[in-house]
């Protein structure tokens, strides 16, 4: 090809939107025929610190709200104007397709899209499809899903489902390339993962049930992630209470300590559910309680049914967490039967899949 075909990624403002977003970028940029634009809101250019050689642009975005008629006047007012935003950017960019990976950022952006005839598809990773997707089931020209068991698509839609698995770092999926775990066998270690509502929760919820464990008897070594501002409180804790611990702020390599630990606990979103379980690392799943539609518990109810992980809801964690631990911590075997069912669940195939589904659109449009 000659030409560059300009394909624009626009991504709501979540990580869970922002980091398929990038690795689908840099999948795309290693293919000399595709030039590629990221585009995301305000609140997702907090992650783009990661997007090296992509080029990115923030255009405003809104929720949808409906508090009253007022707040919902200006909502519309505010999506209206983001709409005549990205149509004047699809104008100037001319790009051939683009990829709409959930959240009310890339509603706009499709939108424009319909109008100006452009192409584009949309992607959905939880099992129940987003608000924002869901509204735009019926321009898209494909919807590409994560999971057979989404939710949400009526009928009327399913001749354009495309299954491609979870858009996850490469370094995950090509896991011969990871080096052997290094860990203790003689005590547990735990990363704590989340994103910044569920750092902040965790750092609250959790340093005192590791401590009720250390009390029992139970080696523990503590990876957790958590807000710069808890850092010192954290430290101070685990130092106090003899409890080994290592804490970090935002980092874009958890691979590392993926290869440090033998268990995770971390939210319910669907990319970080699916890297544990590429990387082959069993964790514990708790769903923020207010995701919208439930995704999250929906989530984790699906890796627990398949053997993948343990879920606690959040209201449970006092009364049933450090049971678990001490019952792993007894019996590796719980963590061994994990590893087993993880050992058959891989999304090696994504990628490949994203190329088909590309080349079909660009074969249809010539």
């Amino acid at each position: 090809m000659s030409k560059k075909i300009k394909i624009i990624i626009v991504a709501g403002g979540t990580g869970g939107h922002v980091f398929p977003g990038i690795n689908l970028a840099k999948h795309l940029i290693n293919k000399s025929f595709y030039e590629v634009n990221l585009i995301t809101d305000k609140r997702g250019q907090r992650y783009l610190n990661n997007s090296q050689n992509i080029q990115t642009s923030i255009l405003p975005s809104s929720p949808f709200k409906t508090k009253n008629l007022l707040v919902k006047l200006f909502s519309i007012i505010h999506i209206i104007y983001s709409i005549l935003r990205s149509l004047i950017h699809l104008i100037l960019k001319k790009p051939s397709i683009i990829f709409g990976m959930g959240g009310y950022a890339s509603f706009p952006i499709c939108i424009a899209a319909s109008l100006l005839r452009i192409n584009f598809v949309i992607y959905e990773n939880n099992l129940v499809v987003g608000k924002a997707n869901k509204y735009l089931l019926p321009f898209t020209k494909k919807i590409l899903i994560s999971n057979d068991e989404l939710e949400g698509i009526p009928s009327k839609f399913q001749n354009k489902i495309y299954k491609i698995g979870n858009i996850i770092k490469t370094e995950i999926l090509n896991s011969s390339n990871l080096k052997k775990k290094i860990v203790d066998d003689k005590k547990l270690n735990l990363l704590i993962l989340g994103g910044s509502q569920a750092a902040k929760a965790f750092a609250e919820l959790l340093p005192h049930i590791f401590k009720k464990c250390y009390d029992q008897g139970i080696k523990l070594k503590i990876y957790q992630h958590c807000l710069t501002s808890q850092n010192d409180n954290l430290k101070r804790f685990y130092k106090k209470n003899n409890i080994e611990s290592e804490i970090f702020n935002f980092s874009y390599n958890l691979e590392k300590y993926f290869l440090q630990t033998n268990l995770a606990i971390t939210r319910s979103g669907s990319s970080m559910l699916a890297e544990l379980t590429n990387a082959k690392l069993p964790f514990i799943s708790v769903p923020l309680p207010s995701s919208a539609d439930d995704h999250q518990l929906k989530n984790a109810l699906y890796y627990q049914r398949k053997k993948l992980a343990m879920m606690i809801e959040e209201k449970e964690l006092d009364s049933k967490l450090a049971n678990v631990i001490k019952d792993i911590y007894m019996n590796r075997s719980i963590l061994d039967e994990i590893l087993q069912n993880q050992r058959q669940f891989s999304d090696k195939n994504v990628y490949k899949n994203i190329d088909h589904a590309l080349e079909e659109m660009i074969d249809e449009k010539n």
